[in-house]
């Protein structure tokens, strides 16, 4: 069997959505001939723990740890935060908070923590991995970000030993959203855009969720054409089908829209630049006509869109969850009436996207230009998706006509793309 080195910064118990994808995938290559082991971080600052992936684990999987070193506690000093206070993710990178203290340190973060904030690992997990690489034999290595940082952990080692490498890109490098509108000095953008450019020309393959993103690549970096690849984000069916029976066929309730409780609920983090303004102002007035709409957010929430739903009156029918375990996050969607996601930009696919697909509720979405999105709703007739300046009014109307198509859904199962991920393996 074929021994892979996969480098992923999160891990359980962490409960970081980012982990979900190769906690499954590193689960099902056994299956096609790749034996895994993992070099991950022993704790990350910004992540909420789920005890319950733990399980997900198989205990022969061999599990190395690095200690990371992160500037989030120095923001939190810096910002005035009490060392026991939570620090959530969207709130720093808010640009709602017009504190110096919070705007200087954003500032430091993107010009001095190059490619990001987790920078800090690198110094610990090469010489783990060395260790690692020096004892067993392994024939690839692996790496997944953000944080990109872990690319240049994945590039070193492979230089190091050797041995073919392969990166998977879940959101761009340089120009990942949070960057565009940031204030970065031109050397540390060159410096950036050198450091992708090392790691992605060294690269045997390299893997993207999204096509969108693999074509502004490949117009950026030629040579990609011929050693990229698109593998989507994904679902588990087993935590659909297996735990709950009756959803392997699921069927859309019908709504009573004058008296029944339609709930609309957003899973997974939700930031400034993810904010449907108009949605809010039409969710408010279906509320004036009658219509008993409530709002469930579970992850965490930008100061903004809290702001916005305050602004609209919807204070008193929004429930913010925070973050839950996975399993309870499937029985909240399944919950619902209707589920919200908000594409970041025009190659962003929502992990949960492809979830909300499986629990086969209509998906209301949100994306400027956003074409990838739409074809993939459209295909499953799973929703609607519009513009940010625009309210969400059709889908309203139509909602009762969404009847999503499982069996075009089922291809995005991780077990199917972790035989298409062993599949591009072998090819190297």
């Amino acid at each position: 069997m074929n021994k892979l080195l996969f480098l992923t910064y999160f891990w359980p118990p962490s409960g970081k959505a980012t982990l979900h994808w190769p906690l499954k995938i590193i689960k099902h290559l056994p299956e096609f001939n790749w034996e895994p082991s993992v070099l991950t971080t022993e704790e990350s600052t910004i992540s909420y723990k789920d005890e319950s992936l733990l399980n997900e684990i198989s205990p022969d999987l061999r599990v190395f740890k690095a200690r990371s070193v992160e500037p989030f506690k120095l923001y939190k000093k810096f910002t005035g935060k009490k060392k026991d206070e939570s620090l959530i993710e969207s709130e720093t990178v808010s640009s709602e908070n017009k504190s110096l203290a919070h705007r200087l340190s954003i500032w430091i973060r993107f010009n001095f923590f190059i490619p990001d904030a987790r920078v800090g690992w690198y110094f610990s997990a090469i010489p783990k991995g060395r260790k690692i690489l020096e004892k067993v034999k392994f024939d690839m290595i692996v790496s997944l970000g953000p944080p990109h940082s872990i690319h240049l952990v994945g590039y070193r080692l492979s230089k190091i030993f050797k041995l073919p490498y392969v990166p998977v890109l879940i959101d761009p490098w340089v120009d990942i959203v949070y960057y565009k509108t940031a204030k970065r000095s031109k050397s540390s953008v060159r410096f950036d855009n050198y450091l992708e450019k090392k790691v992605l020309g060294h690269a045997s393959q390299v893997i993207f969720v999204t096509k969108s993103t693999q074509e502004d690549y490949i117009k950026k970096y030629p040579f990609l054409k011929e050693k990229s690849h698109v593998l989507y984000w994904g679902y588990n069916e087993e935590d659909f089908s297996q735990k709950d029976p009756d959803l392997a066929v699921q069927k859309i309730p019908d709504v009573n829209k004058n008296h029944d409780e339609e709930i609309i609920t957003h899973a997974g983090n939700i930031f400034d630049y993810q904010n449907p303004k108009e949605l809010w102002k039409r969710i408010s007035r279906e509320i004036d006509t009658g219509r008993k709409l409530k709002l469930k957010f579970i992850g965490t929430v930008s100061p903004l869109i809290k702001k916005e739903i305050e602004k609209n009156n919807l204070s008193e029918v929004t429930k913010y969850l925070g973050f839950l375990p996975y399993l309870k996050m499937i029985e909240e969607l399944k919950k619902s009436s209707y589920l919200l996601v908000c594409a970041t930009e025009k190659r962003h696919v929502p992990g949960k996207l492809f979830e909300y697909l499986r629990a086969g509720k209509p998906i209301l979405a949100f994306g400027d230009d956003n074409e990838e999105v739409k074809n993939i709703i459209s295909e499953a007739n799973a929703g609607m998706i519009f513009r940010y300046d625009e309210s969400g009014e059709e889908f309203f109307e139509k909602a009762d006509s969404f009847q999503t198509n499982q069996s075009v859904v089922k291809k995005y199962d991780r077990k199917l793309i972790a035989k298409e991920f062993a599949q591009i393996l072998n090819s190297i």
